[in-house]
């Protein structure tokens, strides 16, 4: 009789060392597969563009800048930075919806890092005139660097902590999550190409191009 026990106890304990094996072999799998799908996921979102909001006086300069530039899949102006839903050129004009005109840059991290892109902003404008750039003046000629996402943000830090040691002014851009960006109206996308003969864009927009050394 006691040995039948014993028997049967000693397959119990072998039936719950299997389990617990395969309990084992099974999570161990399963984590495994975890990481893969994690890391197959952070190769799948390096692949994908991305996106960064930048304002650096009259959007029509920064835009005609990025276009330029290889890497960037797209540009559009518009506003951002403000209170008043879906506003206006108008609106903007006054400087009372606190909204600051602004580029989307749509662009490739596999043919342009962000850090090129926040070389060229620095260059590309003067970001130690607090609300103005040359002749334009208002809080929506702000220099502003709006981020999407925390990586972006310390990348934007980093990048305005190097650019500051080369100027004697101190830098003045702000850098802020961004909230709602506006588009434009239409008239304002894309408007140094199709207006290249006009006083603005003949006076500014085209000496800051030949500046950066970028096609016009």
């Amino acid at each position: 009789m006691k040995r039948k026990q014993f028997v049967c106890v000693s397959r119990l304990l072998k039936s719950l060392a299997l389990m617990t094996a395969l309990t084992m072999v099974g999570f161990l799998m399963n984590q495994s597969l975890l990481a893969q799908d994690k890391k197959e996921n952070t190769k799948t979102m390096d692949k994908q563009n991305q996106k960064i909001i930048l304002g650096g006086g009259c959007f029509w300069c920064v835009e005609a800048v990025y276009q330029r530039i290889p890497g960037v899949v797209k540009v559009r102006s518009g506003y951002a930075g403000g209170t008043v839903p879906n506003p206006s050129y108008e609106q903007i004009c006054t400087g009372k919806t606190g909204h600051a005109e602004v580029i989307e840059i749509e662009y490739d991290p596999a043919k342009v890092t962000l850090d090129s892109i926040l070389d060229i902003f620095w260059e590309a404008h003067n970001p130690t005139t607090l609300n103005r750039q040359g002749a334009d003046t208002g809080t929506q000629y702000r220099s502003t660097i709006m981020y999407t996402v925390d990586e972006q943000k310390q990348i934007a830090e980093k990048s305005k902590a190097a650019a500051q040691k080369g100027l004697s002014d101190n830098i003045v851009t702000e850098i802020v999550p961004l909230q709602t960006f506006y588009v434009a109206e239409d008239y304002h996308q894309d408007y140094y190409n199709q207006n290249k003969s006009a006083g603005y864009c003949r006076m500014v927009i085209k000496p800051k191009l030949d500046k950066l050394k970028l096609k016009d």
